[in-house]
């Protein structure tokens, strides 16, 4: 399922109409970093309008733009990959860790789609995806929180973004099934993952926009908890660890 629309995208479904149940103790700080950022990106949904208050409102090049809109295809293509691997697996884990990638990139997706509309500003930029990152970071911006190893400053605009899995990749997992599909699935999202990242670390060091620098700093803590989190499930898996 390729979600595209981010405003729909919340719109989740679960097989069988309920959440898969898995177990408690090592999803506890996962699913607390996913319950966070859902709540950042409501809050910063409700204050949106009254941040530029203060915030000067970002111009149709810079890098809250860039971010907002190649991120939100970023997204988009995690829900894809949670998605098919529900529909790959009975293993309640890797199925629960697939809900709360769906449903958590979905929003923050939507809530994307709501800053670029808040600031009056297109969908779709005018430059080559990843420009935003080519250019010098920002004195006093918001910082990354991440140790960044400034590998994004390498990307050529108009180059697939860091992380994305390919259509032959996603080919590939749709043609698996049960334990392979599922160290495939760990293997491409914690690459996603990385990239995803990469990105927020970039934004972090040329914004100062309070809503992009919080939903930033969060899309850091929570998926580096899932990128560790993958790890282990693929080292139960008998598959080596993806560094």
């Amino acid at each position: 399922m390729t979600v595209t629309d981010p405003q729909a995208a919340p719109a989740v479904e679960t097989t069988g109409g309920e959440r898969p149940r898995g177990g408690i103790g090592r999803w506890a700080v996962v699913l607390a970093a996913s319950v966070a950022l859902v709540v950042v990106a409501a809050i910063a949904f409700s204050i949106g309008r009254l941040s530029t208050l203060s915030d000067p409102t970002p111009s149709n090049s810079s890098a809250e733009a860039g971010f907002a809109r190649d991120m939100q295809v970023h997204h988009q293509q995690g829900v894809e990959l949670a998605m098919i691997i529900r529909d790959l697996t009975d293993d309640p884990d890797v199925r629960l860790l697939g809900y709360d990638i769906a449903t958590t990139q979905a929003q923050q997706a939507g809530q994307m789609y709501g800053w670029l509309a808040e600031w009056n500003l297109s969908q779709a930029g005018s430059e080559p995806s990843m420009t935003w990152m080519t250019r010098p970071a920002e004195p006093g911006a918001g910082h990354a929180t991440h140790a960044a190893d400034d590998t994004h400053a390498t990307h050529v605009p108009g180059e697939p973004m860091p992380g994305l899995a390919t259509p032959e990749q996603i080919a590939e997992l749709e043609g698996l099934e049960g334990r392979a599909a599922e160290v495939m699935f760990l293997e491409l999202m914690i690459a996603h993952h990385k990239g995803a990242v990469e990105m927020a670390d970039a934004a972090l060091e040329r914004s100062k926009n309070d809503v992009v620098v919080d939903l930033s700093n969060s899309i850091v803590a929570s998926q580096q908890a899932e990128i560790d989190l993958m790890n282990d499930m693929l080292a139960e898996r008998g598959a080596d660890r993806v560094e």
